[in-house]
Order: C-alpha cells, then sequence, then structure tokens
C-alpha cells in the first residue's frame, strides 16, 4: 500500500499556489473550509500569510509527487 504523500494540486483545484487543495486532499476534507481556516490565520497575526508562502514554495506539485496522475 502506497503512503499518502502532501503535495499542491495543480489544475481546477488550484486557486493560488495550491496549497490549500493539497491539504483538503491530504486529509479528506473540502478545500473550502481549508481555505478559510487559512484566511483567518492569515488575518490573526499574519501568521497564515507565511504558512502559505512557505508551504508554496516547499511542497512538491503533485505531478513531481506521482507522475503519470
Amino acid at each position: 500500500m502506497d503512503k499518502k504523500r502532501l503535495y499542491r494540486t495543480e489544475g481546477g483545484c488550484k486557486m493560488i499556489c495550491g496549497v490549500c487543495g493539497g491539504l483538503a486532499e491530504y486529509f479528506d476534507i473540502d478545500p473550502t473550509l481549508v481555505r478559510v481556516a487559512w484566511v483567518i490565520a492569515a488575518f490573526l497575526g499574519s501568521v497564515g500569510f507565511w504558512a502559505y508562502l512557505i508551504c508554496a514554495i516547499i511542497m512538491p506539485k503533485k505531478s513531481d509527487v506521482y507522475p503519470g496522475c
């Protein structure tokens, strides 16, 4: 059995960099919930903004993690 991997989504699920979409797929939840939580975190001391920026730089794209998907 393959381990689940964290990645940024691409294509239609992506809004800015695909970080929230990738987290939503990883935890099997609605991407809108992740996006709303991230916006709230961004307004609370800008932690969300910096966390998103770091994730956008560090997290690989889905096509890099699962080639051929």
